[in-house]
């Protein structure tokens, strides 16, 4: 080869070495949502480095809150929060009832990609349902715990995709049949803005402003939980 030419190549590889240098990282692809409840056995394997949820949120609402998962309390309502949170069926939801003093709830897939609200939001899904954790052994509803909502007494195991977050302590003032599957530990400050939210009727808590989900981050105890939501 001649001089020339070995220079030409030479030039030509340092090009396809930069640029690959300054591309962007792949993103890994997400899993697919789950079309089925877990298990005790799917459950252990989902709730591997899972230990805190971090809840992005923007909209009328703009921040992050993050709570600690009760994996060993509640298995399978936490592990199916997770494998849900993981593939990105939060991502766009928004919270669709805000009960000031009482509690607010997200997770009807229903409400994605609608930009007002709507009457009918919070009868969404996952397509499947699972049994009833009831609470752990001293474990209540107080302020700013994380539960499943269902529809107990009335459709026996009803837990799905939506999940509230206690107000206030609810101790005592609710039945023991929402599965409580974390706590928040930081953002509060997030859950009170969303909470003050106007609604449209205090009894459905349907709001006039939408505070949205971006996304929800699954880490483990060792990881540094997202920040900047």
């Amino acid at each position: 080869m001649s001089a020339r030419r070995a220079r030409i190549s030479l030039a030509a590889s340092l090009v396809v070495v930069l640029a690959a240098c300054g591309a962007e990282p792949t993103p890994t692809p997400r899993p697919a949502c789950p079309t089925e409840p877990p298990t005790a056995v799917s459950a252990q394997a989902t709730l591997q480095d899972a230990a805190l949820a971090t809840v992005a949120v923007s909209g009328a609402v703009e921040g992050e809150f993050a709570f600690e998962l009760y994996g060993d309390e509640a298995p399978l309502a936490t592990a199916n929060f997770v494998a849900l949170a993981r593939c990105g069926f939060y991502d766009g939801i928004w919270f669709h009832r805000i009960l000031a003093g009482f509690v607010i709830q997200a997770g009807d897939p229903e409400t994605r990609g609608q930009a007002q609200p709507f009457d009918s939001a919070g009868q969404g899904g996952p397509g499947y349902r699972f049994e009833i954790e009831p609470p752990a052994e001293g474990r209540d509803y107080v302020r700013y715990s994380v539960s499943m909502a269902n529809a107990a007494p009335r459709v026996p195991d009803s837990n799905g995709s939506q999940f509230f977050v206690a107000l206030t302590d609810l101790s005592g003032g609710l039945p023991r049949e929402y599965t409580i599957f974390g706590q928040v530990t930081s953002g509060t400050d997030v859950v009170d803005a969303i909470a003050a939210l106007p609604v449209s009727d205090p009894q459905t808590g349907l709001p006039f402003e939408l505070a949205v989900i971006d996304s929800i981050a699954i880490t483990g105890a060792s990881e540094p939980a997202p920040s900047g939501g």
